[in-house]
């Protein structure tokens, strides 16, 4: 994928989760709008930007797909792909539309108050069940956590390089009886 130049920012867009049946079939959670659509750019790539294979889904499962790889002919060979990010470059990808972003885009975006006040860097962008999760790196070195919603996260200028934090209120728990 780097051929020469700097390497290309790369987009996670599945990972291998189990073997399915006998036949080198495996079985991926998607980060795609569309589960179904993860084989529709191209061949996959490791995290160092290795090519690995190109993609067919079989069919959809609950919380992803079944697809079949090239060179990966039992379970065996799929068992040793479980945990396995697969990546595309970024370039593959089809532009965002008005008010969207991949999240990988969001990394290295600074954060700053809407009053303008600097709090840090996007070092990440947690993805969990019941909600996603910035995570910024403050100038001093503290890690914050902070929900990833409209509320908290108001605006976003990809042009810009920043994103406007609304940091919620710390509310301190009472103590218990």
């Amino acid at each position: 994928m780097a051929r020469g130049g700097p390497r290309e920012r790369l987009i996670r867009l599945a990972v291998v989760t189990a073997p399915h049946g006998v036949k080198g079939a495996f079985r991926l959670r998607c980060f795609t709008e569309r589960p179904e659509n993860v084989a529709a750019y191209g061949p996959v790539c490791d995290r160092e930007g290795r090519e690995l294979f190109p993609l067919e889904v079989l069919h959809r499962v609950p919380g992803g797909v079944v697809v079949r790889a090239p060179g990966i002919e039992d379970r065996d060979a799929a068992e040793r792909l479980r945990g396995l990010a697969l990546f595309v470059p970024r370039s593959r990808l089809p532009a965002p539309g008005e008010d969207e972003f991949y999240y990988e885009d969001l990394v290295g975006l600074q954060a700053v108050e809407p009053s303008g006040k600097k709090l840090g860097r996007v070092i990440a962008v947690l993805e969990f069940g019941a909600g996603d999760v910035l995570e910024i790196e403050t100038e001093e070195g503290e890690i914050l956590d902070l929900p990833f919603t409209r509320a908290v996260v108001p605006e976003v200028d990809l042009e810009a390089g920043r994103l406007v934090v609304v940091p919620p209120e710390i509310v301190e728990a009472e103590p218990a009886p």
